[in-house]
Formats: structure tokens, C-alpha cells, sequence
């Protein structure tokens, strides 16, 4: 195995850089030797930080081609805007390069289908870095429905729920990407940061799969309001934009569970995923940081606000062996530190030439809700069917 992985980063926006500088650059088994945006300003703060880490400058491209080709890079890690996440990851396989993507949703299922039949044609890995999988209060739940203690799961629910009004609002000024896709689309554009955990605790793709879905939006009133109030003469004040405020997913699983996706990004609210399991013996909720266990807390029934909080008295039997460790050798930075612990999977990957954790069938099927959603929102809420990306072998994977 060799001493230092040699990585291309792709993708230099605000996700990219920030895993460059807060996480990537920390890591003393990796080298990066290429780096790649269509801004030259990104791909020189790239460079500056990467030199100022003891590193030696990378190669500046702006064509990912020049990367791709470059038989010194290894790996490639893709921070792009959404709708270039699937081609380029493609184009990774076919170079021989293990990918690792950032999260999002697909655009049609036809770019679902190609990324797993690049995977099946190049024998070449490509994994999500969907951070949330990696969670301590997911890994925990995760093992405590392995472990039995919440029953036969019955519903599961989450998404993201995340006030973005500033961040879309001043998509120009910022060169994000995400102002288009609210201007022209309906549907679950974000929707793997819950549905990843879920998607494990329900083995899905493993033993169970997603068979159908039917998803509803609510109208478009909280950007265009926010614009009206804080960009005031703005061009945008006065566009009717797409997607909806709240876009509700529900998610027939072929074993019988359910699952509940809701999309909330332009009103004003708290941070939340807010994740919940529901087992035959009890259940977890987030938002308010609890477990209620049948036989201990049935007599809280009608007087639960005296047990939130109290999921704290599970975490040292219930903690995954992962956070256990990891708290051991101490927490990194990057979204409380599940960044880094989705690198380092992938990256371990990488080098000793082995399976993702999280594999291109889980990307192709958490991908394509996104535009399954466009299509169930667009026919009023009608039911569709989500394809099997395994063509079978989900069953005994």
C-alpha cells in the first residue's frame, strides 16, 4: 500500500474549498496534485492553500480532462455544481480514477442508468460522500435497530430542512449554482442527507429496495417574499419561481416500510434533518433529542417534554463502534465531524483498491428521487415507480 494517495479535486466552490482546507489538507496520507474549476480565482486559492499546508503546487486546470488524463492522480473527489456530478464521475470511471462525489439529486433517470453501467463496465468504484451516513446520531440509531432494540422498523422520516433563502437569493453575486434550480424545477432537489441513513437502517439495496414513490409540493411563496423584503429592486423580485416551499416525498419500500422525505429550504425555520425511526418497540425523534422505549417510557405518554433530551442516557451503551473510536482519537472538524469520516472511507478505499461503503447502485437510487419527485409533483402527487439500479441482486446482496 502506498504511503500517500495521490487525489485531483474538482470542483472549487464553497463545498470544495472547504473540504480542501478544513478536512483534506489535515490528512497526512493524501496528496493533492491536481486541481480543477472554471474559475481561475478558485483554482488559485486552491493552489495558495494547498502550498501553505507544506504541500508542493498542484497542477491548475480548468478543463477536468487534463485531470482525468494525469496519470499521477489516483482518485478524484467532485465538489461541482449538481448537474455536472454524474458526467464527470462517469468520465472518472472510464480514466480509471476511484470517484468520490458530493451529494445531490439527479436530473433524469437516464443519467442514473449510465452511471451504474459505467461502474459495471469499468469494474472502477464511485461513492457519494452523503457525510450524514456518518453521523453520530444516525450510526447510533443504525445500531441500535441492528441490535434489535427498536423492533421490527416500521416508518422512518427525515430530510433537510434548512433555511437557504440568503444563499439562493444571492445565487449571481455568490456563483452558486443553486438559484437555477429554483427558478426552473419542482421537486426534492436535496434528497440523500436523510434518505442515506435511512436507506441503511432499512438495507435498502441490500436485502430491501425503494419500490415507488408519490410526492406533492406546496406553492412558491418564501423566496420571492424574502427577495422582495432584502434585495428590494432587485430583477428577481418579481420572478415566480419553480420549486415549491415544501415538497412532501413518501417512499413505498419493497419489504413494506415506509419513508417520509420533506424538502423545506425557503422559509424561515431551524436547522433540522429531522430523523425519525419507528419501531414495533419504540422510536427516535431529532428535533427534540429523544428515545421513547415501550416498556420504560409508556407512563411519559402524555407528558413526553419531561423525557427530551434524554437520548443522552443511551449514547454510551448505544454509540457506534465508529464514534466510539473516533471520539477516542478525537473529533475532526467539517460539519461535526462527519466529513472527515466520510474521506477517510472513501480515500481508504482508494488505496487498498477495494468496494466503496457506499457504492454507485446507492447513488444511482438515492440520485434519482430527485427527479422521480419532478415527475410524481409535476402529475399532482401520482404514484411512480422507482427502477431497481441492482436488476435483482438486491435480494441477495
Amino acid at each position: 500500500m502506498k504511503e500517500k494517495l495521490k487525489i485531483g479535486l474538482v470542483g472549487l466552490g464553497g463545498r470544495g474549498l472547504g473540504l480542501l482546507e478544513i478536512v483534506i489538507l489535515k490528512m497526512k496520507d493524501i496528496e493533492v496534485v491536481a486541481v480543477c474549476d472554471l474559475y481561475e480565482d478558485r483554482c488559485e486559492r486552491a493552489a495558495e492553500a494547498i502550498e501553505k499546508s507544506g504541500g508542493r503546487r498542484p497542477m491548475v486546470t480548468r478543463d477536468y480532462k487534463e485531470l482525468l488524463h494525469a496519470d499521477e492522480v489516483e482518485a478524484i473527489v467532485i465538489c461541482t455544481s449538481w448537474s455536472d456530478h454524474i458526467d464527470l464521475a462517469i468520465a472518472a470511471m472510464e480514466n480509471g480514477k476511484y470517484v468520490a462525489c458530493e451529494v445531490g439529486g439527479a436530473f433524469s433517470m437516464r443519467e442514473c442508468w449510465k452511471l451504474v453501467e459505467a461502474y459495471e463496465r469499468t469494474g472502477i468504484p464511485c461513492m457519494m460522500l452523503e457525510n450524514c451516513c456518518y453521523g453520530r446520531d444516525e450510526l447510533m440509531l443504525l445500531n441500535m435497530v441492528k441490535m434489535g432494540y427498536l423492533g421490527e422498523i416500521v416508518h422512518c422520516s427525515g430530510g433537510y430542512q434548512h433555511d437557504l433563502r440568503y444563499e439562493i437569493a444571492y445565487g449571481e453575486e455568490n456563483r452558486h449554482y443553486r438559484l437555477n434550480q429554483y427558478k426552473h424545477r419542482n421537486c426534492d432537489n436535496y434528497p440523500t442527507h436523510q434518505l442515506g441513513p435511512i436507506a441503511r437502517i432499512l438495507d435498502i439495496n441490500r436485502g430491501n429496495r425503494m419500490v415507488s414513490l408519490v410526492s406533492v409540493a406546496s406553492k412558491s411563496a418564501g423566496l420571492q417574499d424574502y427577495i422582495r423584503n432584502e434585495k428590494k429592486d432587485d430583477k428577481l423580485a418579481d420572478f415566480k419561481f419553480m420549486q415549491g416551499d415544501i415538497v412532501t416525498t413518501i417512499i413505498k419500500c419493497a419489504r413494506g416500510e415506509t419513508i417520509t422525505l420533506t424538502l423545506d429550504t425557503t422559509l424561515p425555520r431551524y436547522y433540522s434533518r429531522g430523523f425519525v425511526v419507528r419501531g414495533t418497540k419504540g422510536m427516535f425523534m431529532e428535533d427534540n433529542q429523544s428515545l421513547f422505549i415501550d416498556d420504560l417510557h409508556r407512563p411519559y405518554e402524555t407528558k413526553w417534554e419531561k423525557q427530551w433530551g434524554n437520548k443522552e442516557s443511551f449514547t454510551e451503551k448505544f454509540d457506534h463502534p465508529i464514534w466510539k473510536s473516533y471520539l477516542a482519537e478525537g473529533v475532526k472538524e467539517g460539519h461535526s465531524g462527519m466529513d472527515w469520516l466520510v474521506l477517510k472511507d472513501f480515500f481508504d478505499s482508494a488505496r487498498k483498491r477495494t468496494q466503496t461503503p457506499i457504492d454507485v447502485y446507492d447513488m444511482a437510487a438515492w440520485m434519482s428521487i430527485t427527479t422521480l419527485s419532478e415527475d410524481s409533483v409535476a402529475m399532482g402527487g401520482q404514484p411512480v415507480a422507482i427502477p431497481d439500479f441492482t436488476n435483482g441482486k438486491w435480494i441477495g446482496r
